[in-house]
């Protein structure tokens, strides 16, 4: 869950015409402005960097050159958290179309959106609310994962969302839900394990399980996370999606679960509150890095399919 603002309509810039930087097998962290020194003093490192798009959709500044300045020396991934791809109204063509040009101009390495509703008519909220998985909702959100690809004009990842309640309404699962969107509209997943973790204690369900049912053959992507602890009005255990600690032990041991099925597949650890400094940042991304190294060369490896 990330606070957003909605940023006034950005004016048309020219493609900087980039470099390529190779993503597969990489770990990477959240991009902050205030660890931007820090990064540039220590040169090209074997990273990936993650944005939020709805942070750069002003006309330029500062947030832009800073941009410029890692996208040249690293892969970016594109996260997007005001797309609203599961709420009930149509898709806001200005932000779309804001959407469009930051992939236009920057090129990421990895396009990604949640999947969830954030905005009601002409609000926005800070918050990635959840969804019932029925038909009516798969035949909705797939056709705007299917507009958001066709103006991006290429294929986007869909992230699992943290979960606090089940809908009564509900007649799939939230895997055959994910496995139905990625047939019918070709798009990847973005697998957030932090949140399987969160999903999984706060509804009584098992983690293990979850993952076993996903349908890894589409993730493109994999997010780690810090959560945070606190007790409902009964008294139970109740977990946030905060990202604002580092990453649990017991989502360590999920992720290498995940790694040893599917290989090295690219890995960033949100940070978004609570900032600390880029060395602990950096650290919990090379964590990750030895995870993903040990399961480089296996059976599993060579079926990852490119990332580009």
């Amino acid at each position: 869950m990330n606070a957003v603002t909605k940023f006034a309509e950005s004016h048309a810039e020219p493609r900087l015409h980039l470099p390529a930087h190779p993503i597969s097998g990489l770990a990477g962290a959240s991009f902050k402005h205030e660890h931007l020194a820090a990064i540039l003093s220590e040169g090209r490192q074997n990273i990936f960097l993650e944005v939020h798009a709805e942070n750069y959709m002003g006309a330029g500044g500062r947030p832009h050159l800073a941009l410029e300045t890692i996208r040249r020396d690293f892969p970016v991934s594109l996260h997007g958290v005001c797309m609203s791809l599961g709420g009930p109204q149509p898709i806001d063509e200005a932000h779309l179309e804001r959407f469009r040009g930051l992939v236009e101009r920057y090129e990421p390495a990895l396009v990604s959106e949640h999947l969830a509703w954030s905005t009601h008519q002409d609000t926005y909220f800070n918050d990635l609310l959840p969804l019932p998985y029925t038909e009516a909702t798969l035949v909705r959100v797939g056709a705007h994962v299917q507009q958001m690809q066709d103006a991006i004009g290429r294929r986007i990842l869909l992230e699992n969302p943290s979960s606090y309640l089940v809908f009564r309404e509900s007649t799939m699962s939230e895997t055959d839900f994910l496995r139905e969107l990625a047939r019918h509209t070709g798009c990847g997943l973005l697998l957030d394990v932090n949140n399987v973790f969160v999903s999984a204690t706060n509804l009584g369900r098992s983690a293990l399980d979850y993952l076993s049912d996903f349908p890894i053959e589409h993730v493109g992507e994999i997010h780690l996370a810090g959560h945070a602890e606190q007790s409902d009005e009964e008294g139970d255990r109740l977990l946030i999606d905060s990202h604002d600690g580092p990453v649990a032990d017991a989502v360590w041991k999920l992720f290498e679960i995940v790694v040893e099925r599917c290989g090295p597949i690219p890995t960033l650890v949100e940070w978004d509150s609570k900032i600390p400094e880029w060395a602990v940042l950096k650290a919990e991304s090379a964590a990750a890095r030895v995870i993903l190294d040990r399961h480089a060369i296996g059976p599993m490896s060579g079926k990852v399919r490119a990332s580009r």
